[in-house]
């Protein structure tokens, strides 16, 4: 039997692929800053919190991350931590390429003609616009990707702690529970890292302020999505049939088990 024809296999393809889809998405499209006010048609909505006020404003990218987290979830049910910890690397790999990749299309020299192409549509220079777009500064490309790391294996770790006092019971409580703790750590991780430490140099309270209130709307989305969580357990269950879905959870138990005895005997 080919590998493929494992159902088991095909189902960790496709949710590694959607988890990969969307992790590489997220940091391209995390370059547009958008008002939550405005596209919901709302009146604007000023905070204020340690002195800074400010509106609801947000990157792109926080409309994908928590899909990216509830593929974690459902990634850490069916496939246990090595599944998570694997496409988490392979996420961090495919992104530092996509990033080079990115930076070398911007140093090759751009053709005459291409440059005010887009003149007439308000882009005077598009070899600009490009490279704005696609070149993100270089402590942001590392705070994003050291937060993506840290968050993943804190989201698995809290995920199992959970499952092991609940059972297989409660699954909302351990996807919101990791998910909480795993979003708050990536939340500070990335703007520390891109605007504390960063150019920018933002002070403390800034940092503490703009944290809050991103970490406030990624645990929004992510109770929000709770519901997809159980769809995709539903979807999962059907596909792979009730005896494939529970070997692959026995396994998990098992793996756990064994791992938990390699690390009281030292080894």
């Amino acid at each position: 039997m080919r590998i493929t024809d494992s159902k088991a296999t095909r189902l960790f393809i496709v949710l590694a692929g959607f988890f990969l889809t969307n992790a590489l998405l997220a940091e391209f499209v995390g370059v547009k800053i958008f008002s939550l006010e405005n596209t919901l048609g709302i009146a604007p909505f000023e905070w204020s919190l340690l002195g800074i006020t400010g509106n609801l404003n947000f990157t792109a990218g926080v409309l994908l991350w928590p899909f990216v987290f509830v593929m974690t979830d459902v990634i850490n049910e069916y496939f246990g931590p090595r599944g998570v910890r694997l496409i988490s690397w392979i996420a961090v790999a495919f992104i530092c390429y996509a990033f080079f990749a990115a930076y070398a299309s911007i140093a090759l020299a751009p053709a005459g003609f291409w440059v005010d192409a887009n003149r007439d549509l308000g882009v005077p220079d598009i070899q600009h616009a490009y490279a704005q777009i696609f070149g993100q500064g270089l402590w942001t490309i590392i705070g994003s990707i050291v937060a993506f790391l840290i968050g993943q294996l804190i989201d698995v770790a809290v995920f199992h702690r959970i499952r092991r006092a609940t059972g297989e019971k409660l699954v909302w409580l351990r996807a919101t529970g990791s998910t909480a703790v795993s979003q708050f750590i990536d939340s500070f991780v990335v703007l520390y890292i891109a605007f504390v430490l960063g150019p920018q140099q933002w002070p403390i309270p800034q940092f503490l302020a703009v944290g809050t209130v991103n970490y406030l709307y990624k645990l929004g989305a992510a109770v929000a999505l709770i519901p997809l969580l159980y769809l995709a357990r539903g979807w999962i269950k059907a596909y792979l049939g009730e005896t494939e879905a529970a070997r692959l959870r026995d396994e998990i138990r098992e793996l756990k088990k064994e791992l938990r005895g390699m690390d009281e005997a030292g080894i």
